[in-house]
């Protein structure tokens, strides 16, 4: 921090279990990689490769080992997973995985109807090879699933393997623990946290309001996901208490307990 200030939420450490912090490379080049880790890198623990954007990217060998050389794990989209297994090519991405040197995989079925027990059996095998992160949630807005299903479909991937679950939200934060108009389903929310510990669970909230509402939630240290490479330091001082939305939140439970 460039001076000190007192009354701060106290913040995780990288590498760190909990409070993490995913943000979405979309597409960028190699020198937008440079410059956004220049400024961000102390606040991102890992960067997801959207969807199948790995496919098209130039370079990306090279952007991967700019990501690698500043201690940042990456990972590719669920949705290139779902595009090899739906083709018949599960054994192409473990190869795949293994060409970049990646050491995360993302298992998801948000694009395709998949048999619980299948994903779960891809989680377990990709497990002795990489870390996996599974996502819950439909990027169908119109497929609605109760909270007791995504409780049970968590919990079962957390057995098969997965490090974390990823609660879905796309990059536009309206489907999956959103409806359409971006707002929070709360209730979904607060029954997944009676059964599944919030260290365990990844939500994705791309717009500032929804990270607002799960560091009012859960704290400073919650792990949020999707957040576009601008929105990095943003969201950092959303976590501290440092901007409006989070200011007295945050100062009035400090200085109450320093009383």
């Amino acid at each position: 921090m460039n001076y000190e200030l007192h009354h701060l939420p106290e913040r995780t450490h990288k590498p760190r279990d909990y409070g993490f912090t995913m943000v979405m490379d979309k597409g960028l080049s190699v020198r937008e990689v440079e410059d956004f880790l220049e400024v961000a890198h102390e606040y991102v623990d890992i960067v997801k490769l959207g969807w199948a954007t790995s496919f098209v990217t130039p370079n990306l060998k090279k952007k991967l080992q700019v990501y690698q050389d500043a201690g940042i794990p990456t990972y590719f989209g669920g949705t290139l997973f779902e595009a090899f297994v739906v083709r018949n090519q599960f054994d192409d991405y473990r190869r795949v995985l293994d060409t970049f040197n990646m050491t995360f995989a993302e298992v998801s079925d948000g694009s395709l109807d998949m048999d619980h027990d299948q994903k779960c059996e891809y989680i377990h095998t990709l497990a002795s090879q990489v870390t996996v992160l599974s996502e819950v949630g439909s990027k169908d807005d119109q497929k609605i699933i109760p909270p007791y299903k995504w409780i049970a479909l968590m919990q079962k991937e957390l057995d098969a393997g997965a490090w974390k679950v990823i609660g879905e939200a796309r990059e536009g934060g309206n489907v999956g623990l959103f409806r359409s108009t971006g707002e929070v389903r709360s209730g979904l929310v607060e029954e997944i946290l009676t059964k599944i510990p919030f260290e365990k669970i990844i939500w994705e909230a791309p717009q500032k309001a929804q990270q607002v509402w799960f560091i009012k939630l859960l704290g400073a240290n919650v792990n949020v996901g999707n957040i576009a490479p601008n929105e990095v330091i943003p969201l950092e001082t959303i976590r501290l208490g440092l901007r409006g939305d989070t200011f007295d939140y945050f100062l009035k439970n400090s200085l109450n307990g320093a009383k």
